[in-house]
């Protein structure tokens, strides 16, 4: 049976209806009407925004847990209900450079997640081992390595069984063949953590390597005769991630990659760690401990590890600098949702997943629900 729910302002994806209602029949969307057909029961949510679920394709951990060599099922469906709590009402929980043992632990792990249906999870990211050493940030370096065949047949099956594998990767540590092979087998390759040439970085985008992780962080930076990978991503057509926090990313460059870029190719990223929706003021990571203070996650010795942020504040971020609230919230949601070919999530269209949250006038979710059912 269609029911309707009403909101002061809905974003359906794209742009803002004001006064409009969203159709629901289960655990789909129907469409957006301007007016309410008659005798459809009626949820009126008042003030408000209501969006469609944000989907953040970056999220190392939360609610006091990280990915990792422990692990299970279980413990992904708690990092995407912390998440959901915050917005993001579908992930990529992501694995950050570790063993080849873990790593295939977490693929076998990642399957589990979808045979059991868990609430949220929309594949895997694999933030390396398949990196530079030279920008490894908070990645044990020890652990960093090249590609071997081993692990190139890995990522395929694993692309293939599940719903989204996104794979951060360095240009000097896989080659355009092995770029090549992941993504024909359906894999989202992303290129990161590098200090590559742009020449390097446009090999690796003609042989598939469709995004960049993080702009400006971790990677070889724009200079007047050597443009690097920050370069050779503002001058293609590649989509790139971004943190916005006012940390990771100062106020000039992101204005400039949001004025180079076209608005569908730059989107939001959490980068979240263990500590996303508990009060911990620490946490461990690979061994090292994590400290949090003043919005920051470092190293001990400083080195910035994951962000802390949620989607939601970034999009109060951004339309705080004055980017239009439209193209904020399609940063959280629509645009992500199409890097890792999700057409059914982040947008109130026919067919899509009835995934909503609630904001307030500050960007902060008021309710979320999930397929349909309130969360909160």
């Amino acid at each position: 049976m269609q029911r309707a729910v009403r909101a002061e302002r809905i974003f359906d994806g794209w742009r803002i209806w004001h006064g409009g209602a969203l159709l629901l029949e289960g655990a789909r969307i129907v469409g957006m009407v301007d007016k309410l057909p008659h005798g459809l029961p009626v949820t009126d949510l008042g003030e408000g925004l209501l969006v469609p679920g944000f989907v953040d394709v970056q999220v190392n951990g939360g609610g006091g847990e990280m990915v990792g060599p422990q692990t299970d099922a279980p413990q992904l469906a708690r990092i995407c209900a912390a998440h959901r709590a915050l917005g993001a009402t579908s992930i990529l929980p992501t694995l950050i450079t570790d063993r080849p043992e873990v790593t295939a632990r977490v693929l076998d792990t990642a399957r589990h997640a979808v045979a059991e249906e868990v609430t949220g999870f929309a594949g895997l990211h694999l933030e390396g081992p398949h990196l530079d050493p030279a920008r490894h940030g908070a990645h044990d370096p020890a652990l960093i390595r090249p590609m071997e065949a081993r692990d190139l047949e890995l990522m395929e099956q694993a692309a293939r069984d599940l719903p989204a594998l996104m794979v951060t990767l360095a240009p000097n540590a896989a080659s355009p063949a092995q770029i090549a092979r992941l993504r024909a087998a359906g894999a989202v390759v992303s290129l990161g953590h590098s200090d590559c040439t742009a020449e390097q970085a446009r090999a690796a985008f003609a042989a598939g390597a469709g995004c960049v992780t993080h702009l400006f962080n971790a990677m070889s930076q724009l200079g007047n005769r050597a443009p690097g990978l920050v370069g050779a991503a503002l001058c293609s057509d590649v989509r790139a991630g971004i943190i916005a926090d006012g940390i990771h990313v100062a106020e000039e460059p992101l204005r400039i990659a949001l004025q180079m870029m076209a608005p569908d190719r730059l989107f939001l990223v959490s980068d979240a760690m263990a500590a996303a929706g508990t009060d911990a003021t620490a946490f461990t990571l690979n061994g090292r401990q994590v400290f949090r203070q003043n919005g920051r996650l470092t190293l001990a010795d400083g080195t910035l590890a994951g962000a802390d942020i949620s989607l939601p504040q970034s999009v109060a971020h951004l339309v705080g600098l004055g980017v239009p609230v439209e193209r904020a919230l399609a940063m959280a949601s629509r645009i992500p949702a199409d890097v890792i070919g999700a057409p059914h999530l982040g947008r109130f269209s026919p067919g899509a997943r009835a995934d909503l949250v609630l904001l307030n006038d500050s960007m902060q979710p008021q309710q979320v629900w999930t397929a349909g059912q309130d969360q909160l």
